[in-house]
């Protein structure tokens, strides 16, 4: 497995695992993830070089992250050896199962192991290929015995057009990938066609408000929202209560009382919504699912709380995305009402950076104060003109400023060192590349603040 490190592809490759099947693979650089499927008995290795590449192999898979260059993909590619792509080994896995599979350029990962979750211990329990670790269960994919798939459907290099699913969840389809589909116009037919992919009897759940709603041709066509009375689906009598949210969800046919959601953000009360609504329509018990969905302990990265006391809540997210950005502030800032609120965003790709430099600096301006972190690039080139300052030159914020990743720590330092311990302050990393390695760094300076261990401090 060529990429083996990818959220996606390492969870293929804990599949194959789970089967017995002798798995191997590169990547460029060792991660918690690599780390994590070496302790599972999968070897991975860091070296690119052809000469080192597997012979005794019945099979290669590849993520399109991996640049054309590759050497090993090269010699993959010249010889006998059967070579595919992540998205046509996923839909071969999948080609005979029940699959449930979970589209949109944000939210997918949270809706889909919230599903995975409330199927759990049920008929519908499945194996489950996650974009992120769950909490719960400490891992992206998740085995079982019945013939089931819990999927979250990519977007990029149109992958999700080679899953067939009984059921599709589609929870957005804003501006990304730009790179791939050239225009949003074109990126919305893409997720229309995934639609399309929904088998004959199928159900397909969509967002309340989508542009294009009328292109969808599904025979079982159901909308979910937040708390919008015309869908089909919607939440009411939501309270915030110390950081969750306590709600009812309302369908067609039930009404589910009395839930509680223990993770931060009213967006992700809106990706509850649409979780419930697949176990809905599968016949779960209220009662399983108003447990599950108390139990559910989130997915790292997703509104995450690394610390949360009276004086500093730390919280960090994979948002990377303008949209995502928005939510993930605006979720913060009504949960922890008048605190000062200071994020710390990583921006992906330099493609979209370009792309989305307005939206990015838009949403950004709802925070107090912003630190920038130069383009984390992946599997991009530089592209000339193009960097944070992009983002920077639009805000209309006045406290903003761009650091290099090594600086990070002795900026935040600094901070802490002015802040206030009678007024409270939210702090958020986000970022889809590499700042997640500062997170537990940024956490034990906050753990050597002054006043962090005065009485009352903890809660």
């Amino acid at each position: 497995m060529i990429g083996i490190g990818g959220i996606g592809m390492s969870a293929i490759a804990r599949y194959f695992s789970s089967l017995s099947i002798e798995v191997s693979g590169y990547d460029k650089t060792e991660t918690e993830l690599t780390k994590a499927l070496s302790v599972a008995g999968i070897s991975v290795q860091y070296d690119d070089r052809e000469a080192l590449a597997p012979l005794d192999v019945d099979l290669v898979v590849y993520t399109p992250a991996i640049p054309s260059s590759h050497p090993q993909l090269n010699f993959y590619r010249n010889s006998l050896i059967p070579l595919m792509k992540r998205s046509e080994v996923l839909g071969i896995i999948s080609h005979n199962s029940f699959n449930i599979c979970v589209a949109g350029t944000h939210g997918k990962t949270t809706i889909s192991t919230m599903i995975a979750h409330l199927l759990k211990g049920t008929d519908y329990a499945a194996n489950a290929f996650l974009g992120g670790i769950s909490v719960n269960y400490n891992t992206n994919f998740l085995s079982d015995e019945h013939n089931v798939c819990v999927i979250e459907a990519d977007e990029y290099d149109r992958s999700f057009l080679r899953l067939s699913p009984d059921i599709a969840v589609i929870s957005s389809m804003d501006a990304d990938h730009l790179d791939i589909y050239g225009t949003e116009e074109a990126l919305q037919t893409a997720f229309i066609d995934f639609s399309n992919r929904v088998k004959e009897n199928g159900l397909l759940f969509t967002r309340f408000g989508l542009k294009r709603t009328a292109d969808f041709q599904a025979k079982n066509h159901f909308v979910y929202s937040l708390q919008n009375d015309a869908a089909d689906v919607y939440a009411s009598n939501i309270k915030m209560k110390d950081g969750a949210y306590e709600f009812d969800v309302i369908t067609k046919d039930k009404l589910i009382e009395q839930l509680t959601l223990n993770m931060g953000g009213m967006h992700n009360v809106e990706n509850a919504v649409a979780a419930i609504a697949v176990a809905s329509a599968l016949k779960i018990d209220n009662k399983k699912i108003r447990a599950a969905v108390s139990s559910f302990r989130g997915v790292k990265r997703r509104f995450e709380y690394i610390l949360r006391n009276s004086l500093l809540t730390f919280i960090d997210d994979y948002a990377h995305h303008p949209e995502e950005l928005r939510a993930l502030i605006s979720g913060a800032k009504s949960l922890f009402k008048g605190r000062r609120c200071t994020v710390i965003f990583q921006p992906h790709l330099f493609s979209r950076t370009r792309d989305l430099a307005t939206q990015f600096a838009e949403s950004l301006d709802l925070a107090d104060e912003v630190i920038l972190l130069p383009i984390y690039p992946a599997r991009e080139l530089p592209i000339e003109g193009v960097t944070s300052k992009l983002i920077l030159d639009q805000m209309q914020r006045e406290d903003k400023t761009i650091v290099s990743k090594d600086s990070v720590l002795s900026t935040i330092k600094n901070r802490l060192d002015k802040m206030n311990p009678e007024f409270p302050e939210v702090f958020i990393t986000a970022g889809a590349g590499d700042i997640d390695t500062l997170v537990q760094p940024i956490k034990e300076l906050m753990e050597k603040t002054n006043f962090f261990h005065k009485k009352n401090g903890k809660e």
